[in-house]
């Protein structure tokens, strides 16, 4: 941790600064997590010690609960799992994943004390638990979090106070760091690391952080080093300058962001993009076309009338029926998009849910086109090195590819590339893909322009073997990792 030193940033108490000058993809620091769980929901789907998602996953015959890859994964589990394991069974069933991320806290705490790492800056009492700040509904579900825990933990094992027991779930609460599955697609548990808890929040920040899983060999499974999360700086880095990172998306609007940090995380965010509102009016903004540009109320109309539309997409979305996904969508497009710019995030959102579905569902000249209008958009509003960005422009590359459109999708996927080697690193698993990707469109391109007629008798050939993908079935709003901290709602 040479590279960084804690400091009182004003206004926001606790920070870090940055000791050297940084640049773009250099790792800041990197952390394994003090305790992590699977969320409830994929608990059966989830290997309990490495976090990837497996079709068959073997499950611990003593709880009946934790479920693993093989036994090199339970057996690297096991020390984190030894004493749930005994607590499950005695309790009769298994908590919820609150309750069993405090308790792996406390097992851990209690037997190698507060601080578990040369390397770690902060223990968890030093935390701010904003226990004082809870809303009431949230207070109600806090006691019974702690009845429930308190029935969960073993009489024989240390007795804690309701005072420190109440203080963990608050650290818990709003510093839970979403862990994603191995290609980092989709948020599949929550862990705590103590140094990132000390980062303090910007919307344009300077620094990104990302679960890097690294090789998942037996030998490495051996050890938790596979829940590891690496800081990585996002552009230069001046020697003294604050490291933060963005808690909330930057997409949403400002008073959205500070309705969010302030309900989820208890504070008033006063970087300069909420203090002028930055990119706010590209965010809502009208279609200009030769010089002219609607009326305000031909926005707002369009404006509310997308959001009424989004409403009703989402709703077929989560019930799985994509046919109504897709004809929502494209009446809402078909209404709003010859009045709204291509930076209105409602119709970028609208532009990206069509784009993924089609590609699911193999209209891949369709979802090759609003892939690039989304991409258009954020390019205009994200970072230039933001991972949302990278990620819109991977799925842009495969889709353009799947739609024979060898040229432009080599092009997106070499930008995402170029993004998610900063953001991800080299060994990240999905910076990793889209180097076989690359290299693959690549040399596709240079067949293309020696001979089309080959290069498309080929790849109709190659795509009856093996097609490119990037993702299963679409997932639903919610289960998409939107923010950095999981927060239980």
């Amino acid at each position: 941790m040479e590279n960084i030193e804690i400091f009182d940033s004003p206004g926001k108490g606790r920070g870090l600064r940055a000791t050297k000058e940084m640049w773009a993809g250099d790792v800041i620091f990197a952390e394994p997590s003090l305790a992590a769980v699977v969320f409830d929901s994929l608990a059966e789907k989830i290997c309990h010690s490495c976090f990837r998602r497996q079709p068959k996953l073997q499950r611990c015959g003593q709880c009946k609960f934790a479920h693993y890859c093989d036994r090199t994964c339970q057996r690297a589990g096991w020390a984190e799992h030894r004493e749930e394991c005994s607590a499950i069974k005695a309790f009769g069933k298994a908590p919820n994943e609150s309750i069993r991320l405090v308790a792996r806290v406390m097992w851990r705490l209690d037997k190698e004390g507060s601080v578990v790492s040369d390397m770690q800056l902060t223990t968890l009492e030093e935390l701010e638990d904003h226990v004082t700040d809870m809303p009431e509904d949230e207070l109600k579900e806090l006691k019974v979090d702690i009845h429930n825990f308190l029935d969960y933990w073993p009489r024989t094992n240390k007795q804690h106070t309701v005072d420190d027991i109440s203080h963990l779930f608050g650290v818990v609460n709003c510093n839970g760091f979403t862990i994603s599955d191995q290609r980092g697609l989709q948020a599949v548990g929550v862990g705590i690391f103590p140094n990132l808890c000390l980062v303090n929040h910007d919307c344009w920040p300077n620094c990104t952080v990302i679960l890097n899983h690294g090789n998942q060999s037996a030998v490495n499974s051996m050890f938790h080093s596979q829940r590891r999360i690496e800081l990585r700086a996002l552009g230069k880095i001046s020697e003294g300058e604050e490291l933060t990172v963005a808690y909330v998306d930057f997409l949403n609007l400002t008073e959205e962001r500070q309705r969010q940090l302030k309900t989820q995380y208890f504070f008033d965010c006063t970087c300069e993009h909420c203090k002028n509102h930055i990119k706010d009016d590209l965010k809502l903004a009208g279609r200009e076309i030769d010089g002219v540009k609607p009326s305000e109320e031909q926005v707002k109309e369009a404006t509310d009338h997308c959001y009424k539309m989004l409403e009703k997409m989402d709703k077929a979305r989560l019930n799985g029926d994509y046919h109504e996904v897709v004809t929502t969508c494209r009446e809402c497009i078909e209404k709003t998009e010859p009045i709204l710019a291509d930076t209105h995030i409602y119709l970028l959102r609208m532009w990206s849910t069509l784009s993924e579905v089609q590609a699911y569902l193999q209209f891949f000249e369709d979802a090759a086109e609003y892939a690039r209008k989304m991409v258009d958009g954020y390019m205009k509003l994200y970072h230039p090195n933001n991972a949302a960005l990278g990620m819109a422009a991977m799925r842009a590359g495969v889709t353009h590819w799947q739609n024979g459109l060898i040229e432009v999708g080599h092009g997106m996927i070499c930008k995402a590339y170029a993004i998610l080697m900063v953001t991800h690193g080299p060994t990240h698993p999905i910076t990793k893909d889209l180097e076989e990707m690359r290299m693959q469109t690549e040399m596709e391109l240079r067949m293309f322009k020696q001979n089309e007629y080959v290069y498309h008798s080929m790849r109709e050939a190659a795509l009856k073997n093996r097609p490119m993908t990037m993702m299963n079935e679409p997932k639903s709003v919610e289960e998409g990792i939107k923010n950095l901290f999981h927060r239980k709602k």
